[in-house]
C-alpha cells in the first residue's frame, strides 16, 4: 500500500499521466488475460487494480500463484539462456585457491566441531556456513556441489532483480536482470562465497518489502515479517550489509506507518531477529568477545591496511595483485574489439559506480515530487538498498568489488531510463523504449568495462564449447579443483601425492606462502584435498596485518604441525598498501630449524615439509630463501625501491 503524503499521488498499478506509457505495470509483451483479485483492496483509500487491468507484478502486489503468462516464461527463459551459455566453462574455469577454498574447507570444519573466530579466522558471519553445512552433507563435499550452491546464489540475485524491475514490464526486467548476470556471473566465477548471498537475500527482502505497501491484512503482515527475516538472514552472511538494509527498510517502514503505525516496524524487526538467528547461534557459542574481535575488530582495523587499494585507482597501472596477475601479458583473455586499457577501464569505472549509486537515488527522489507511482516508490527503495552497498566498491577498487558495489544500482538504470522517457517522451511505445534502453546499457558496459563483462563471459563461454581449456585440473580422490596454469598443476599435484603416500589420519598440517613473514595469502585448497588431517593453525585463511602479526600465534602453530606445505604462487604480490611491509620471521625459522624438506616441486613452486623426526637434521634453511622464492622476493624489493 501507499501512504499519501505532499509528495505522493494515490497509488495505482497505472503510474500518472505523464509516465503511463513508459511505465506500465506490464508492457507490451504480457499477455492480455486479466484477474480481478490479484491485489487485496489497499486500507488507505487508494484505488486497487480494475478487473480489466493487466496482470500486477508480484512486487506490486499481485498473486503469486497464477498461472505464467507466455511473456513469463519467456523472460525465464532468455535469463536462464544467458546464464546457461557458459555454465560448463565456470564449472570447469580456475578457482581461486584461498576463497573459493575456504567456502569448502570452513564448513567442513564446523561439521567436525570447529568455531568460526575462535578456532579459524573468519571475516564475515557465519549464516553462509551453516547453510553450506547443510549443503554438504545432502549434496557431498565437492568442488561441483560447492560450486552449485555459488549459482543458486547468483540465480537468486538475478531473478530478485528481475522480480523488483517487474514493475516495469517484463522486457525491461529482462534488459536490468541480463546487466546483473553480466556484473556477477563471472568477477569470481561460481564461487559460494558470502557476499553473493547476502546480496540475493538483501534485494527479496526488498521485493518483500514493497510488496507490503501493495497489500493488506493479513497477507501484509507475513510478507513484512518475510522481508524482515530475508534482511536478517542477509546480515548473518556479511555483517556489513547493515548499511544497505538500513537505509532500504527504514524508508519502507516509514512509508508504513501511515496505516500501520509503529507494527510496520515492529514487524520488520521482528522478522530480523528470526533471520538473524545463525547470528545468535553463533554468540552464543563463540561468544561475544570473540565474535567482535573475527567480524568487526579483525576485518576493519587490523585487515584493511593490507588489503585496501587507492580511491580512484591507478589512472596509469592496475593496482590489484591478482588483477595484475590476470591482465598480465601471458594471462589475459583474448579480446579483439577496440578497448581502453585495463586500467584505464578500472579507474573510469570507479567514477560510474560512485554516479550510479547516487544518480539513481536522486533520479527516483526527483521522479516523485514530479508525480508518485508504485514503479517510482519501488524503484527509491531499491536504489536505496543499492547505495548502501557503494562502501564495498570503495573499499578495496578492483573489478571484483567494483561489480559486487555496483551490481544493483547499474541495473537499475534500466527503470530511471524508462521514467525519464516517460517524461520526455511519453508516447513512445513500452516495446521501443525497452529495446532503446538495453543497447543504451549494452553499449555502456562495451565502452566502460568490457573486460570485466564481456570478455569474462566470452572467456567461460570459449570454455564451455571446447574452445578454450578451462584451469588445470589437480585431483585426490573424488576432490578436485582447477589452478591456472600448467606449473601450478604439476607442482601442485605432486605435492597432493606425495603427501597422500605418506602422512596418516590425524595428523596436523599448516598450509601458508613460502615466505611466511609476509602472509599475503594462503593456498586453503591443500585443506580441501586432505579432511582428514587436522589445520595446524588458527590461521587457515592467511592475510597480512594478522597471520603475520609480530604478536601472533603463527609460529607457534607452525610448532605444533606434523606437515608443512608452503607455496610460492603468490611471493611476487605488489600492492600499494601494506601488504607489501614484512612481519615476523619467526615462522621461517621454525619451519628452517624443526622441519625436514620432503619436496621442492617446480623450482620451489611448492614445499613439502615433515617434522623432523629425533636424530634427524632439519633443513637449517628459511623457507623463504629456496628456489623461486628468492628470485620473486628480490624482484619484490626492486619494485619497493622504485615506488618507495
Amino acid at each position: 500500500m501507499q501512504a499519501a503524503d505532499e509528495h505522493d499521488a494515490p497509488a495505482s498499478p497505472t503510474p500518472p499521466d505523464d509516465t503511463t506509457t513508459a511505465s506500465p505495470v506490464a508492457d507490451a509483451s504480457t499477455d492480455a488475460s486479466t484477474d480481478a483479485s490479484t491485489d487485496a483492496s489497499p486500507d488507505d483509500g487508494t484505488t486497487a487494480p480494475a478487473a480489466s487491468s493487466p496482470r500486477v507484478p508480484y512486487v506490486l502486489g499481485g498473486d503469486l500463484w497464477r498461472r505464467p503468462s507466455r511473456a513469463a516464461w519467456l523472460s525465464v527463459a532468455t535469463i536462464m539462456a544467458v546464464v546457461l551459455i557458459p555454465l560448463r566453462g565456470l564449472y570447469r574455469g580456475t578457482g581461486s585457491s584461498m576463497e573459493e577454498a575456504f567456502m569448502l574447507v570452513f564448513p567442513k570444519r564446523m561439521l567436525a566441531g570447529d568455531v568460526p573466530n575462535v578456532d579459524f579466522l573468519h571475516l564475515y558471519g557465519p549464516g553462509s556456513l551453516h547453510v553450506l553445512m547443510g549443503w554438504y552433507e545432502v549434496f557431498g563435499y565437492t568442488l561441483e556441489a560447492q560450486r552449485g550452491f555459488g549459482l543458486l546464489q547468483h540465480l537468486g540475485l538475478i531473478f530478485g532483480v528481475y522480480a523488483l524491475v517487474r514493475a516495469w514490464g517484463h522486457l525491461l526486467a529482462v534488459v536490468a536482470a541480463i546487466t546483473t548476470t553480466l556484473l556477477v556471473l563471472t568477477p569470481i566465477g561460481l564461487s559460494a562465497l558470502a557476499w553473493e548471498g547476502a546480496v540475493a537475500l538483501a534485494i527479496w527482502s526488498v521485493v518483500f518489502g514493497v510488496r507490503a505497501l501493495h497489500t493488506t491484512g493479513r497477507e501484509r503482515i507475513v510478507v513484512l515479517l518475510a522481508s524482515g527475516a530475508l534482511a536478517g538472514f542477509a546480515m548473518s552472511f556479511r555483517p556489513d550489509l547493515v548499511v544497505a538494509l538500513g537505509l532500504a527498510h527504514c524508508f519502507m517502514w516509514w512509508k508504513g506507518l501511515r496505516t500501520l503505525g509503529w507494527r510496520a516496524p515492529a514487524l520488520g524487526i521482528g522478522g530480523s531477529v528470526v533471520g538473524l538467528l545463525p547470528m545468535w547461534l553463533h554468540l552464543a557459542v563463540a561468544g561475544f568477545p570473540a565474535a567482535w574481535r573475527g567480524m568487526v575488530t579483525e576485518p576493519v582495523r587490523e585487515l584493511r591496511p593490507g588489503r585496501e587499494l587507492p580511491q580512484p585507482p591507478s589512472f596509469d597501472k592496475v593496482d590489484g595483485a591478482l588483477q595484475a596477475v590476470v591482465e598480465g601479458p601471458a594471462d589475459a583473455p583474448w579480446w579483439r574489439l577496440p578497448a581502453l586499457a585495463a586500467h584505464h577501464q578500472l579507474w573510469l569505472w570507479f567514477w560510474v559506480v560512485i554516479a550510479t549509486a547516487f544518480g539513481v537515488v536522486i533520479a527516483a527522489i526527483w521522479l516523485r515530487r514530479r508525480g508518485d507511482s508504485p514503479q517510482r516508490l519501488t524503484l527509491l527503495c531499491g536504489a536505496l538498498l543499492g547505495l548502501g552497498l557503494l562502501p564495498q566498491a570503495l573499499q578495496r577498487p578492483d573489478s571484483t568489488h567494483l561489480a559486487w558495489g555496483s551490481c544493483v544500482s547499474f541495473a537499475l538504470l534500466a527503470p530511471v531510463l524508462a521514467e525519464l522517457a516517460g517524461v520526455v517522451r511519453p508516447k513512445l511505445t513500452a516495446v521501443r523504449r525497452d529495446i532503446a534502453i538495453g543497447a543504451v546499457l549494452a553499449v555502456a558496459m562495451l565502452v566502460v568495462m568490457p573486460f570485466y563483462t564481456y570478455r569474462s563471459y566470452l572467456l567461460y563461454t570459449r570454455i564451455s564449447v571446447g574452445d578454450k581449456i578451462g584451469g588445470y585440473e589437480v585431483s585426490r580422490e573424488d576432490r578436485r579443483f582447477y589452478f591456472g596454469n600448467e606449473p601450478l598443476q604439476r607442482a601442485s599435484q605432486a605435492a597432493i601425492d606425495e603427501l597422500d603416500r605418506s602422512s596418516k589420519p590425524g595428523e596436523r598440517l599448516l598450509v601458508g606462502p613460502a615466505d611466511l613473514s609476509r602472509t599475503i595469502y594462503s593456498d586453503v585448497v591443500f585443506y580441501f584435498m586432505f579432511p582428514e588431517l587436522e589445520p595446524a593453525t588458527y590461521f587457515i585463511e592467511m592475510d597480512p596485518g594478522l597471520a603475520d602479526d609480530e604478536g601472533s600465534s603463527l609460529a607457534s602453530d607452525v610448532a605444533s604441525a606434523d606437515w608443512v606445505l608452503l607455496t610460492n604462487f603468490w611471493t611476487g604480490w605488489y600492492e600499494p598498501n601494506a601488504s607489501s611491509n614484512f612481519g615476523s620471521d619467526a615462522p621461517n625459522q621454525v619451519v628452517a630449524n624443526q622441519f625436514c624438506l620432503v619436496g621442492d616441486y617446480e623450482n620451489a613452486l611448492v614445499l613439502l615439509y615433515r617434522k623432523c623426526a629425533p636424530g634427524e637434521t632439519p633443513s637449517g634453511v628459511s623457507p623463504a630463501g629456496i628456489g623461486i622464492g628468492a628470485d620473486r622476493r628480490a624482484s619484490l624489493e626492486r619494485e619497493l625501491a622504485e615506488n618507495s
